[in-house]
């Protein structure tokens, strides 16, 4: 055997010749993700490991997420996918939230509930849109319509529950616009609101209590879950984690919960979530439908909230920013930083992120609500 068969052997068991065109479009999309995250900052912390996770899924012949049985001799991420498909991955980074997320805002300024609320309008558009198509079931329908509240553990979490076939598109779509909101979310906000809008200087939160701060979390659990048992996972460990961080005697578990738990869980889940993206069952009409609808969704819930914005800012003779409205949306606290952004360009005095912040934490419990609501309807 000379040097030129070996090669020629060498060739044919090599993934270049194996490469569907499908796993070729789907690495130039993760290529295109990872100059987003590294060269335009773009959420780098969810959408590098997003992106790696999907080049690596579609690399021919690797079988990273093969499946077997027993389940320790599959592929390296389809053992880690395991911690999204039983919800255990979403349920921690809730907790992680919760420890890193201060209320506060949200306890001063009460209305910011209703900001939060305005913002999942684009969920119902999206649910009635996707129902309406006859491409899904109710159900399926539901699960795609959570991707409006830009909410990825969420939108894992319920389709889980009521879609579990496609947990990879909603969650893949969910994940990516999250990571993409810098991008999506300013042209709207400032084509909604005038610049004399975006300039308004709102005044200083009141000093929110300590025994407020511990008691809001439990009241909000036992409501919530109380109401909506469905819900009862993701509220529950999302009050946990606030709750060790502002009870101020666990100090070392939620500094574990803030930073190496938070690392760790994200690194996972982003790997995980990236992995599903698998080309040949990616690049489908079903699938290409749950994108687009999943981004009609999102910038449907960025204008309800500034919709909300607005009219209070009307009813409250300019004391509002509309801005803050746009943070209604899940992300936390990405939504926040960009009402923040837009608002210092159009006032460079103007300091909005703790105003952003009640609606944005907000945000986070009407998603959880709405995707309980929709599980105990069609569950």
């Amino acid at each position: 055997m000379n040097f030129f068969t070996v090669l020629k052997e060498l060739l044919m068991q090599s993934g270049f010749v194996a490469m569907s065109w499908q796993q070729a479009v789907m690495m130039l999309v993760a290529f295109v993700l990872i100059y987003l995250a590294i060269v335009k900052k773009f959420e780098p912390l969810l959408l590098l490991p997003i992106a790696f996770g999907m080049f690596l899924a579609n690399l021919p012949l690797a079988d990273l997420m093969k499946h077997a049985d027993p389940w320790y001799s599959s592929g390296i991420l389809r053992i880690i996918y395991n911690g999204v498909k039983s919800s255990v991955f979403p349920c921690l980074i809730f907790m992680c939230v919760g420890a890193m997320t201060d209320f506060g805002p949200l306890i001063a300024n009460p209305i910011s509930l209703v900001l939060g609320a305005a913002a999942q309008f684009g969920i119902y558009i999206a649910f009635m849109l996707a129902n309406a198509t006859g491409l899904f079931t109710v159900g399926e329908a539901a699960a795609i319509g959570i991707i409006g509240g830009a909410d990825g553990p969420t939108a894992i979490y319920i389709a889980n529950n009521l879609a579990p076939q496609l947990v990879a598109p909603i969650a893949v779509a969910a994940y990516s616009y999250m990571a993409l909101i810098p991008m999506i979310q300013p042209p709207i906000m400032r084509a909604l609101t005038t610049e004399k809008e975006r300039k308004i200087k709102m005044g200083q939160l009141r000093k929110v209590s300590k025994t407020e701060k511990v008691v809001f979390p439990v009241f909000v659990t036992l409501f919530c879950c109380l109401l909506l048992p469905s819900v009862a996972p993701l509220i529950g460990m999302l009050m946990y984690g606030n709750l060790m961080r502002e009870s101020g005697v666990v100090g070392r578990l939620s500094e574990t919960c803030q930073n190496a738990l938070c690392n760790i869980v994200t690194i996972m889940l982003g790997l995980a979530v990236g992995a599903t993206s698998d080309g040949v069952i990616f690049l489908r009409t079903q699938t290409l439908a749950i994108i687009g609808m999943g981004l009609l969704a999102f910038c449907f819930s960025t204008i309800g909230g500034l919709l909300l914005g607005k009219l209070l800012c009307h009813l409250t003779k300019g004391k509002i920013n509309p801005l803050i409205g746009s943070a209604g949306v899940s992300a936390v606290p990405m939504a926040a930083r960009v009402a923040q952004v837009e608002g210092a360009k159009a006032n460079p005095t103007n300091f909005l992120l703790m105003h952003a912040m009640g609606p944005n934490v907000a945000g986070v419990i009407g998603s959880a609500v709405a995707a309980g609501f929709f599980m105990m309807i069609f569950g």
